[in-house]
Formats: C-alpha cells, structure tokens, sequence
C-alpha cells in the first residue's frame, strides 16, 4: 500500500483508525482503504452513520457558537479528530477574533493533519495526548501556552468518550478537567446511545461488534449514564437530548424537521459550571 504525503511515517497504515473511518463519514480524503472498508462494514448494520456525524457536526458548531455568544474565547477540543471544514477553530475564529483553540488527540494522522493546518496560525495549536490522562493534557505547552485556565473554558467532549470503557475510568477524566477549568466554563459533549436510533439494539449491535473487531470499543451508554458526566455542570437549555433537538438554527441545519431518524442518534448537550 503507498503511503501518502500527508501520513505520518511510522504509523501502520493497514490498521483502522477511529478518527479516519470519522473523516470518511463525513466525506473527507485523509482516509484509507483499510478505513473505509471498515466503515462500510458498519454501514451495513447502520446506513445511517454518516448522517449521525453530520448531525454530530452542526451540534459542535453551534455550541461553538453558543460559547462566543456567552463571551468564552478559549476551546479546548479533546479527540478533536482529522480537521475537516467548519471545524472548531473556524467557527469560533469567525465569531470572535480573540478565539483561542487548543486541539486534542492520541491518532498521530490526527496530529499531523491538524499541524499542516494550523501552520501559521497563531492562536490554534494541537497537543497529542490522550483523555485517559488529563494531567498530561493540562500540562501540554499547547494549553498552557494558548490557554488561560483562571479564565472560562469550552471544553469540547465531542463523539469522544463512547470509545473509553469503564474501565478507563472516563467520568474521572472528566471530573479532572472540570476541576482544572474556571467557573462559567462549559461543558460541550456528544455520546453514541442505543436511544433513539430507528433500529432494533440486536441490529445497531453490529456496529459496536466492527468497532470492537478494529480494538476500537464502541461503549454504547444509556440517557443517564451520559447525564453522569455532567456532575459539576448546571445542563443549559433544553437539556441532554437527540443533537438536532439541541437549539437548531433550522431544519438546514439539523432543526426537528430533519427527516433521517438516525440524526436523532444518540445525545448532546452542553453544560455550564457554577
């Protein structure tokens, strides 16, 4: 298999990667063969995916949105992914010129591909690190560098946590980051559930079963469970619910008119910390 340019050497491009089978759904070119045969193989089981990160992705900006609205020009966007259009630094750049956005990732392609972007930008960074170990994200020269913590935080949990198992003790990640951010940060977060997609669990299953396969665990967690990890946030109007539900601009956007049920897929919400 030829590599491409923009693969970092060293990492083994005949593995599956989270964050380029996600590229894929979205209908990115960072991806490989090996990705994309995975994400067909899920699709098989949920037809739906792509239209459930779309539905992930209007959700992200518009509580990006949201957050320069409330005055907060600091993100901190953990398992940020393979930047693709309307990301995190864009939408918030475009609202506020005073953003300042620090990336998160583990997936070196993710990492690589975040720097080629942000090359020149001076107020956009990428940190490789990991959400099972918040004290190293907190410590990067990234967040410290870019980031003020005394000062309010969005903290971006986007399609990010359903990959950690229990036993990564993710709600103590979490905890730890909330600890570290100001008063008035928020609490930006999007979780896979079996709730509300328009399929059978048996059915939806396999997809679980495909992420597994790649050692990539997929942790399909209930309405409240995913409400635990807003313990230390005041949850903002209209709550945890499906992400089109969550202040749609209109149906363009994702607005309860959409007609895909699978953009009804799983929960968001943002919170906000006393």
């Amino acid at each position: 298999m030829e590599r491409p340019a923009w693969a970092p050497a060293g990492i083994d491009i005949s593995v599956p990667s989270v964050s380029r089978i996600y590229d894929y759904y979205l209908g990115g070119s960072h991806n490989f063969e090996v990705d994309r045969q995975a994400a067909r193989r899920a699709m098989e089981f949920m037809p739906g995916l792509p239209k459930i990160m779309q539905a992930n992705r209007a959700f992200m900006r518009r509580a990006v949105r949201h957050a320069v609205a409330e005055g907060i020009t600091q993100f901190l966007d953990i398992g940020s992914g393979i930047p693709t259009f309307g990301n995190v630094h864009e939408v918030a750049q475009a609202a506020s010129p005073e953003a300042r956005v620090v990336y998160v990732d583990h997936d070196p392609v993710a990492v690589a591909h975040s720097q080629a972007v942000l090359a020149g930008d001076d107020r956009s960074a990428i940190a490789a690190a990991d959400l099972r170990k918040p004290r190293e994200i907190l410590n990067s020269p990234e967040v410290t560098g870019l980031l003020d913590l005394d000062r309010p935080v969005a903290l971006l949990l986007v399609a990010v946590l359903h990959f950690l198992e229990d036993a990564d003790e993710p709600y103590a990640a979490v905890a730890e980051l909330r600890e570290a951010l100001a008063p008035g940060s928020l609490l930006v977060l999007t979780h896979a559930s079996y709730e509300g997609i328009p399929l059978t669990q048996e059915v939806a299953g396999g997809v679980v079963t495909v992420y597994k396969d790649i050692r990539n665990p997929l942790v399909m967690r209930t309405g409240t469970e995913i409400s635990g990890f807003f313990d230390g946030f005041e949850l903002l109007e209209p709550g945890l619910v499906p992400m089109p539900n969550w202040r749609p601009d209109g149906p363009a956007d994702g607005g309860p008119q959409e007609e895909d049920a699978y953009a009804f897929s799983g929960f968001g919400g943002v919170g906000r910390k006393a």
